[in-house]
């Protein structure tokens, strides 16, 4: 599980040198964790037909599910920094 944390967190710090600090409304993070999850369903079946009746080769969609993940820990970040929270 480390190996995934430490993946994660690697994502979060990608995304601020891309982006900076992130501070959307609720509703806009939750776009842009959609379109996320839209990209692992992508990955998912890209894989699935591409490599049917071979060895699945999952790597895309485990990217973006680290990708996923990390979107989501910023949502919570922005949540909490912004004192949305209760």
């Amino acid at each position: 599980m480390n190996k995934i944390i430490e993946a994660i967190i690697n994502e979060r710090e990608k995304q601020d040198s891309k982006w900076g600090e992130q501070n959307h409304k609720p509703i806009e993070w939750v776009s842009i964790l959609t379109e996320e999850v839209g990209e692992v369903a992508k990955a998912a079946l890209e894989s699935h037909f591409k490599h049917k009746g071979k060895d699945h080769k999952y790597s895309e969609y485990r990217k973006e599910l680290i990708q996923v993940a990390a979107v989501a820990l910023a949502m919570i970040e922005s949540l909490d920094r912004n004192e949305l929270s209760d």
